[in-house]
């Protein structure tokens, strides 16, 4: 610490081009804050304090592959369950193909299932007595103005009723909460139908599900469940697998998407750039103060003192740029996830990006110091004096 005035003097010693190179740096690091917030936000979806309680069953081929309703009673037969539901994917959009809605086609007791998600008891009976009914998240809710007793037109990109359209209305029974905050920007988005009325306007459906819930009566019994509810369907043609709620909504996000992998790649690209740029300014500052370094090991700096200097100077120009960058990203994701109403799943940027930031701001900082630190080290006084 006692050398750190003369550390920040040297990195500031072309202001303008040490400032270019912290935009640079923050550019990054917000980019990054970002991705990250997504990356997690979708880990996140779904899970909730409850989730450890439920399995979910689905064809053992391909999420899209639809199941016989015939297993449910089966599957409540298996020692350890205590309540199995169905469900099915609508894949609506409201006005816009773009505006994609979490929509799911469900068994009357699907929401008994899932104690975070709280409904009034005259809204779930109102559900309940209504053929078109909906319940309806309350971010999504916000997000496209809805209230309850609204009529709504809502498209499927999958699924055409019986007169070969794919626009079908639906009248808002009610308002769903989320209880958990946690897996909030999930529940608050879901749009939720009759699978009644789904399977008897469809003709393509024909009493088949899209995949089971079912809630363990022992979470420790959880797995020796699993298994002997797939077993209930081996060997035939429509073969399940069965997962923690966790891993299902996570096998279901990497078939949509593999979040992680384009997370990981554009931070690739951004990452390499950062350190062809931040390694050009390092070396052209060392590169400039060749005679001065010197002069510090005439003085009595040792060459690993120099090494020090010049790596601690690295790795503080980006820990300013990361931090400025995290910090911006902490506002920019709060405005985006609040101006988009939760649509894409963002968490907040928390410790545990701040911590994967910090060791990233000190690697890149070693990395990028490396080589103009070890051309210090190694300076000849004599030469260096000289200007050879």
């Amino acid at each position: 610490m006692k050398y750190l005035h003369l550390i920040w003097a040297a990195l500031f010693r072309r202001k303008t081009r040490t400032i270019l190179t912290l935009v640079s740096i923050i550019a990054a690091f917000l980019l990054f804050g970002m991705l990250d917030a997504v990356r997690t936000g979708f880990d996140q979806a779904g899970n909730s304090a409850n989730g450890a309680e439920r399995l979910q069953t689905g064809s053992k081929l391909s999420f899209i592959q639809t199941l016989p309703s015939s297993l449910e009673a089966r599957i409540a037969q298996v020692p350890g369950v205590k309540m199995v539901t169905y469900a099915n994917w609508f894949g609506g959009a409201y006005q816009d193909p773009h505006n994609q809605v979490f929509s799911f086609a469900v068994a009357p007791n699907y929401i008994d299932i899932y104690p975070e998600i709280a409904v009034s008891a005259a809204e779930r009976k109102a559900f309940d007595d209504t053929r078109t009914g909906a319940l309806v998240g309350e971010k999504l809710a916000q997000r496209f103005h809805w209230k309850v007793g609204d009529k709504i037109p809502m498209q499927s990109t999958i699924f055409p009723n019986h007169e070969g359209s794919k626009n079908w209305t639906f009248d808002i029974a009610g308002i769903m909460h989320s209880k958990d905050k946690k897996a909030a920007g999930f529940y608050d988005q879901l749009f939720l139908l009759h699978w009644k009325y789904f399977d008897e306007t469809t003709p393509y459906n024909r009493g088949q599900v899209g995949w089971y819930v079912t809630r363990v009566s022992d979470v420790n019994q959880a797995d020796r469940v699993a298994k002997a509810i797939d077993a209930i369907s081996a060997n035939s043609d429509h073969e399940t697998r069965t997962q923690t709620e966790a891993a299902a909504t996570a096998s279901w996000m990497k078939q949509l998407a593999d979040i992680g992998l384009i997370v990981s790649s554009i931070m690739g690209a951004v990452f390499f750039t950062l350190l062809l740029l931040s390694g050009n300014t390092m070396m052209q500052a060392v590169r400039e103060r060749t005679s001065e370094l010197a002069v510090l090991k005439t003085i009595g700096f040792s060459s690993h003192a120099v090494l020090a200097m010049v790596l601690a100077e690295s790795v503080l120009l980006l820990l300013l740029g990361g931090v400025l960058g995290l910090a911006l990203a902490m506002l920019v994701v709060g405005g985006v996830h609040a101006a988009m109403g939760g649509a894409i799943p963002m968490a907040p940027v928390d410790g545990g990006i701040w911590l994967h930031g910090l060791l990233l701001m000190i690697i890149v900082g070693l990395l990028v110091g490396a080589l103009p630190a070890m051309r210090a080290m190694r300076l000849n006084i004599v030469d260096a004096l000289a200007g050879r």
